[in-house]
């Protein structure tokens, strides 16, 4: 996709593979490895023994792979529509199972979760909404953009920060202060539910609108202030039982989570909140904000934390430091990009032979990370065999 900008490629449809690379990330990446994290952690190990769970695990890898193969060839039409609408119908299966067999201690962290699931439920509203929208207005209307971003907002906003939320919660062994918990479960709820009127106030011009969505990121602040002072008393030790790998990823995960936050509020000003959407760079720079630095970030920790990545391994820290390294100048370069556009100043000279070395870091640090893995997974299989 980096390489479209230097080398047009008139075989290759820009639009196509887009669909294809946000599907897969989202999809095939997060929702996945929530999916996993989510049994291993919050179903009791009679219930997660179940056959169901591994057959809907590799049912619903059969949709990713389904989309990851139908979007670049045809982008939005019959076969990449099918593996779509497999993999909700799949979710709800999910949604259903997990809501059934999780553990009834109703923890914080279990709490959180079950909750970013009703999101997830949520968000495909939007979608069942698109067939509708194209029928009777078109892809151009409001109604259709409307019901895209509807789906965004929750998936991302409610159904993966809150899961991901939920999973760094349960890391904490001890127990979370329930008053400021509920805090601060009750006000990223109300934040959750009332941000959705700022992509909505680009297709529909009302004040109100714009006044609710200040009130939302407002009260966001507020839910991220209880977080802090929920996890404030055990943050000392919690740092001392990880490595410095491991510290440096969920510094990494905080940093972005809180830079998220201040740039939402940012919104509240009617030029950025204008522009936020207008200029290409500030939306991507902010999409990859939250999947590459909040939910990769806390995601790696969680496998580095419980020992299902080897902090140990060379390739595994040359890894990290090479993706976080991608993650963080592709990230200035997006935004600064997007503030010279914001001037007037046009581009950045040799911005996209940059960004194009800048993402070749990301790809680096993860086949280096899936090597460790590899590498691992046959040490083990060495050990086993060795036993024997």
């Amino acid at each position: 996709m980096r390489l479209i900008y230097l080398f047009p490629l008139d075989s290759l449809n820009y639009s196509f593979l887009l669909h294809a690379h946000s599907h897969v990330a989202m999809l095939g990446w997060v929702y996945m490895i929530v999916y996993v994290f989510g049994v291993h952690f919050f179903i009791p190990k009679e219930k997660k023994q179940k056959p169901i769970y591994n057959r809907l695990f590799w049912l619903t890898e059969f949709s990713i792979i389904g989309m990851m193969i139908a979007f670049p060839i045809q982008g939005y039409a019959l076969f990449s529509i099918i593996f779509s609408t497999m993999h909700i119908l799949l979710s709800y299966v999910f949604c259903r199972l997990v809501w059934k067999d999780s553990l009834k201690d109703k923890s914080p962290s279990q709490r959180l979760l079950l909750v970013s699931i009703l999101f997830m439920v949520l968000s495909t509203f939007g979608v069942w909404c698109l067939g509708p929208a194209v029928s009777t207005l078109g892809k151009q209307s409001a109604f259709y953009q409307i019901a895209i971003q509807f789906f965004l907002h929750f998936q991302f906003n409610g159904w993966f920060i809150l899961a991901i939320l939920a999973l760094f919660l349960k890391q904490f062994q001890d127990k979370i202060d329930e008053v400021t918990f509920k805090r601060f479960y009750f006000l990223i709820i109300i934040s959750t539910i009332i941000t959705v009127c700022f992509p909505i106030r680009w297709f529909i011009e009302n004040d109100i609108l714009s006044y609710l969505n200040g009130f939302g990121v407002l009260i966001q602040l507020g839910a991220f202030v209880c977080f802090y002072k929920m996890l404030e008393p055990k943050i000392n030790h919690f740092k001392s039982t990880l490595d410095k790998t491991t510290k440096i990823v969920y510094s990494l995960a905080v940093c972005s989570l809180f830079l998220k936050v201040g740039i939402q509020l940012l919104t509240i000003f009617p030029n950025l909140a204008e522009v936020s959407h207008q200029i290409r760079n500030f939306v991507i720079g902010f999409i990859h904000l939250t999947t590459l630095g909040i939910i990769t970030g806390f995601l790696f920790g969680i496998l580095l934390q419980n020992k299902m990545l080897s902090a140990n391994s060379s390739s595994l820290k040359i890894g990290v430091k090479c993706f976080i390294s991608g993650y963080i100048l592709t990230e200035v370069l997006l935004f600064l990009q997007g503030w010279f556009f914001f001037f007037g100043e046009g581009s950045i000279p040799g911005y996209f032979q940059s960004i194009l070395i800048f993402s070749i870091l990301l790809v680096l640090g993860l086949i280096l990370i899936m090597l460790s893995i590899i590498k691992l997974k046959f040490d083990v299989l060495e050990n086993k065999l060795m036993i024997k």
